[in-house]
């Protein structure tokens, strides 16, 4: 970890925000991750103590480069890669805690009717 750049996608892949360098890749090309404050391109080089602002689904992460990796580790050594911002965590838990409250999307009654739907229509239609 003795890099003194790395790129921008490898470093949010080797962070553990994504899965893979091309989704990475991806969120930083449809402006989900921005740098220093400015919308950047997956190659671009990142240094220890640039801030970078990463959307992943609803939640946004606000956080400090504090060290460089090209490496996938575990997630324990993903972790001190980078430092979070007190506000940034208290919005992302406060957006959390909304989410497990909403109720959950069910189910309004569109689309195909049921076989025991249909036959009430048939039954209707015969009257």
């Amino acid at each position: 970890m003795a890099d003194s750049r790395v790129r921008l996608d490898r470093w949010l892949w080797a962070a553990r925000f994504f899965k893979t360098r091309a989704l990475a890749a991806a969120a930083v090309g449809g402006g989900k991750v921005q740098v220093n404050g400015t919308r950047a391109k997956p190659a671009k080089q990142l240094q220890v103590g640039d801030d970078v602002r990463v959307r992943v689904g609803p939640y946004e992460w606000l956080v400090k480069v504090r060290d460089l990796s090209e490496r996938r580790g575990p997630p324990k050594v993903a972790q001190t890669l980078y430092e979070e911002s007190p506000e940034g965590r208290a919005a992302r838990e406060r957006l959390a805690e909304l989410h497990k409250i909403a109720p959950a999307p069910t189910y309004q009654g569109k689309g195909r009717p049921t076989k025991k739907e249909r036959r009430e229509i048939e039954r209707l239609e015969e009257s």
